[in-house]
């Protein structure tokens, strides 16, 4: 079965095209491919299929088989792959997720794929639809994990995620408190955790803990999630440039629809074959 190994800004996959494929049983598959020494190595699987409700179907799957509704960084190539292989036509179209119907936008420069520009739809912020067990919304609160408090914010951009505030990254120890933070038992169903520190009114940097993969090198859910938390906080304006481990990823709340745009690049790295 042929495979694309893509990325956007070494948050990685393996991409198949499930659309004629059947009997697959895609969360152990995913565990197989995803080991980094015995299969290709990711964060996680992209599976294309057909869909009822728009012009394709995205199915994401972490590293670890648990299913993901939605992945920022993942939407990007996926969409890069659909648009350079005439599965779509047009440089706008709609992919379905399990947050809904995405609308991603290809951006060229001198005909070529420059970066992808997606209408993340409107960040959810009451606490019941985050989840987060507190009454309203978990907007400036404090948690503390193994004495350590935190201030942070918990926000829905296609999942959930929980943003704590740092005064720098560098002592933010993300492998320590990133799994204390997710499985804490304020969060129902578990929580993204990305520790965000502020440098501008325009600009961010943060390091992700995500939710059945563990520390990546990008979220674009998560980046997301990081420009409403600080809006909601007053921390900055309503565009965002976020920095990450391999880039930036632009971020716009928008006034006008309150939805919010994310804009970055996307690979396609190389193709192959698993031997199923």
């Amino acid at each position: 079965m042929k495979f694309y190994k893509v990325h956007g800004l070494g948050n990685d996959f393996v991409l198949f095209d499930g659309r004629d494929v059947e009997d697959i049983d895609w969360r152990a598959l995913t565990r197989r491919v995803c080991d980094r020494h015995t299969g290709v190595g990711a964060d996680g699987t992209l599976i294309l299929l057909n869909s009822a409700i728009a012009d394709v179907r995205m199915r994401i799957i972490n590293a670890d088989g648990s299913e993901a509704e939605m992945c920022g960084n993942g939407i990007r190539a996926f969409s890069r792959y659909c648009f350079e292989n005439g599965i779509v036509h047009g440089t706008q179209f709609s992919v379905e997720t399990g947050a809904g119907v995405m609308k991603p936008r290809i951006i060229l420069k001198n005909g070529r794929v420059d970066g992808v520009r997606v209408d993340m739809g409107e960040p959810k912020i009451d606490a019941k639809d985050v989840p987060v067990a507190v009454e309203h919304r978990a907007i400036g609160m404090e948690l503390t994990v193994e004495g350590r408090t935190f201030p942070f914010t918990s926000v829905r951009v296609g999942v959930p995620h929980t943003i704590v505030f740092v005064d720098s990254l560098n002592e933010a120890d993300v492998p320590k408190y990133g799994p204390l933070i997710e499985c804490d038992p304020l969060f129902p169903e578990r929580t993204n955790v990305d520790f965000v520190q502020v440098l501008s009114p325009e600009r961010v940097k943060m390091r992700t803990w995500e939710r059945g993969c563990g520390c990546t090198l990008a979220c674009g859910t998560g980046a997301s999630s990081a420009a409403v938390a600080c809006v909601l906080n007053g921390r900055t304006g309503r565009n965002v440039d976020v920095e990450i481990a391999l880039g930036t990823l632009h971020i716009e709340w928008s006034q006008d629809d309150n939805h919010v745009y994310m804009t970055g690049p996307a690979e396609i790295v190389f193709s192959g074959v698993w031997n199923r």
